[in-house]
């Protein structure tokens, strides 16, 4: 039987941005940017290898490793240009349309702050969390 976890309320993006606004490195951040999973009815094997299925997604199972993604944001705070990111992680049983991550970056120019998102983001999907499609 599948776990039902109660999933986690998501976070204000609104907040988020008057929070990094507000960061002494504000004054040095030319872009914020943010990226928001959300759970598709598609599969990743459709999506990612045009394999046709058949199948639709009904829900999620998703888990994530709270040491990894420490360290992904870390190493996402190394590249040219980061000053700012907060990354919130949702978990348990989730439904089609339920948000999986928000992930917000600040940097100093778009090249390097679109950089530090693709990073992080695939960082945070193939190291750090556990998806498991229920169709």
């Amino acid at each position: 039987m599948i776990d039902k976890k109660t999933k986690r309320t998501p976070p204000s993006v609104d907040e988020w941005l008057k929070e990094a606004k507000k960061e002494s490195s504000a004054s040095e951040e030319g872009m914020l940017l943010i990226h928001n999973g959300i759970v598709r009815q598609t599969t990743k094997a459709k999506v990612r290898s045009g394999i046709e299925d058949g199948l639709t997604v009904k829900a999620m199972e998703f888990s994530y490793d709270a040491e990894k993604v420490d360290m992904a944001i870390e190493a996402a705070y190394k590249l040219d240009g980061i000053f700012h990111i907060k990354v919130w992680l949702n978990e348990g049983y989730l439904e089609v349309g339920d948000d999986i991550m928000y992930v917000l970056i600040g940097g100093d120019i778009r090249p390097n702050v679109i950089n530090a998102l693709q990073f992080l983001v695939e960082k945070i999907k193939s190291e750090c969390v556990t998806e498991i499609e229920i169709v």
